[in-house]
């Protein structure tokens, strides 16, 4: 029996290959640039809520006012309306860039006081 040599390689199963991973790759794709795999779910009066954690927004204005969402703070009251939200609260921190800087560092040191630690500070991108 003769060995026979092969100069070439057969690339057709290749191509199959990549081709199968395209498709794939292009359908999940799609469900990803969606987020989720839409469903139309049946009703359970025993099923578990998505509670997703309630963010608090705090809010520094121009002249130092200072909004717990949308409630009105003053410096005197702001400790004990914030001592309301557990520690594990996300906050988002929007302050007017025109304020003075110790207005920030007074929210700021109460809630390092406090042990809020999801904080997150909200600017604008230009």
């Amino acid at each position: 029996m003769k060995i026979q040599k092969f100069d070439s390689i057969n690339v057709v199963p290749f191509i199959d290959i990549i081709l199968v991973l395209l498709v794939i790759v292009l359908t999940t794709a799609t469900f990803m640039a969606n987020g989720v795999i839409p469903v139309d779910l049946s009703q359970s009066k025993s099923a578990i809520q998505d509670k997703k954690p309630k963010i608090l927004v705090i809010t520094i204005k121009e002249h130092g006012d200072i909004f717990l969402n949308t409630q009105k703070a003053n410096k005197a009251d702001f400790e004990a309306l914030l001592s309301r939200y557990p520690i594990k609260t996300p906050i988002h921190l929007n302050c007017d860039k025109s304020t003075k800087f110790d207005n920030f560092i007074f929210v700021l040191d109460i809630l390092k006081q406090k042990g809020y630690e999801n904080l997150g500070i909200i600017t604008k991108h230009e």
